[in-house]
């Protein structure tokens, strides 16, 4: 751009943008899309085994399955806002989406994000109640407080990215319009913006620390309470069995939490594009991959309630 300053008569304004992707793969494009679909399909049909095993088996209706079958629920919804739309890019040569496509993308992929650390922070909050307060467990997280727990967790993050949408609508996009991403997200488009976006990235800057530092700092404090507690149990049997319940849910969140927080806490619209891309494959695409297996492999009471709904089924004799 020559430097002049906006003004509405300056610039045509942008009404689609181009999702470049994995730009350097040109040559492997069709065994991607076969990857990438092989992956989504699993996930779908792995978080649906778990909240389908969890919802029809009594003995799993307990409140720490109660929230990961609702885990399972939400992975299926925001996988749903992005791989998709990777999967049609990987086949077609235009690749664009609307503005106002490219808009919902980014609040369902954010308010499904911001619903996953809530609800992981209350996983966190549930461990810590029934390893710590075992005698007060039952009264104080019964299957109402649960069911609270869970639809504020999924209203807090239908309302969370609501602000910065509509800061992000509010500005001139008069090209560029590539954005160098696999998918649109705010530091990609906010870098197409031909305004000064500094007010945008100081936002995004304080509601994600504030959602995501917070939430995660609320988790590593009941796991320090956790560990405190497990490392009183007299015997080794004991301590072994305390962790195994909290394995999965700490594995979970290390891994979403990990990639997060480097990608959307900090100060500037982007790093380099090859590390936002590989940040954003890892947290959209592997993480809600990996859930089903880290909650069946590690789990003995889901593997056996998946063998019960088998036999019960026909499939299994």
């Amino acid at each position: 751009m020559s430097g002049e300053p906006w003004t509405p008569g300056n610039w045509s304004w942008v009404t689609e943008f181009i999702i470049l992707g994995f730009p350097h793969v040109q040559g492997v494009q069709a065994y991607l899309f076969v990857l990438l679909l092989l992956i989504y399909v699993t996930t779908v049909l792995g978080n649906l085994l778990i909240f389908l095993v969890v919802r029809l088996d009594p003995r799993l209706h307990t409140p720490m399955y109660h929230f990961v079958s609702a885990l399972s629920l939400l992975e299926l919804g925001y996988t749903a806002a992005t791989i998709p739309k990777m999967l049609s890019n990987l086949l077609s040569e235009e690749k664009t989406i609307s503005f106002s496509g490219c808009l919902l993308q980014i609040y369902f992929f954010h308010s499904l994000g911001a619903a996953e650390c809530y609800l992981l922070t209350a996983m966190a909050y549930d461990r810590y109640l029934a390893i710590c307060q075992p005698l007060h467990y039952p009264t104080l997280m019964t299957p109402a407080l649960c069911a609270r727990i869970a639809v504020g967790c999924w209203l807090g993050g239908l309302a969370g990215p609501v602000a910065e949408i509509s800061l992000v609508s509010r500005l001139p996009f008069c090209g560029p319009n590539h954005i160098q991403h696999i998918f649109c997200d705010f530091p990609p488009v906010l870098s197409l913006a031909c305004t000064d976006t500094s007010v945008n990235v100081l936002v995004d800057f304080v509601i994600n620390s504030c959602k995501i530092l917070a939430t995660f700092l609320l988790i590593l404090s009941s796991y320090v309470q956790i560990i405190r507690t497990v490392l009183r149990i007299p015997s080794v049997a004991g301590k072994t069995k305390a962790f195994s319940t909290c394995a999965s849910h700490l594995t979970v969140v290390l891994i979403f939490y990990g990639s997060i927080l480097f990608m959307y806490v900090r100060l500037k619209k982007s790093y380099s594009l090859d590390y936002d891309r590989a940040l954003a494959v890892i947290y959209s695409v592997l993480t809600p991959f990996l859930n089903p297996f880290i909650y069946s492999l590690r789990n003995k009471d889901i593997k056996e309630a998946v063998r019960r709904q088998l036999r019960r089924s026909g499939i299994l004799r």
